[in-house]
């Protein structure tokens, strides 16, 4: 792996752990009624999907190795490009149930 791809690879890592900070102990209502909260997500998972857009465009084999990088990458798009059709529950479940698949295989990347 190059120093490019660990850099961003450190940089979802990095993105990931702090949107679990940030909505620790944190359940849905609590989610939608912080929009501070929420942006501040809604802003690491851009960081998440231009990282790895930023992989696929330097190899696009490697970025095999995360499972649902097209998803995170469509994801990032929506984020950014439709703003104004962002379903909270959406980001929620993003953030609960697939936040921590893609941190454990970046992990054991980095790792590895």
């Amino acid at each position: 792996m190059n120093d490019e791809i660990l850099k961003n690879l450190i940089d979802v890592l990095h993105a990931a752990e702090e949107i679990q900070r940030f909505t620790h102990e944190m359940d849905f209502k609590a989610y939608k009624n912080s929009p501070v909260t929420q942006r501040a997500v809604e802003r690491d998972f851009e960081i998440i999907g231009e990282a790895l857009n930023r992989i696929r465009k330097i190899d696009a084999e490697f970025i095999e190795r995360i499972s649902e990088h097209y998803r995170i990458i469509g994801f990032k798009n929506i984020l950014i490009h439709g703003y104004d059709i962002v379903d909270e529950m959406i980001v929620w479940k993003a953030v609960k149930n697939h936040l921590p698949i893609l941190i454990k295989e970046v992990r054991e990347i980095v790792n590895a």
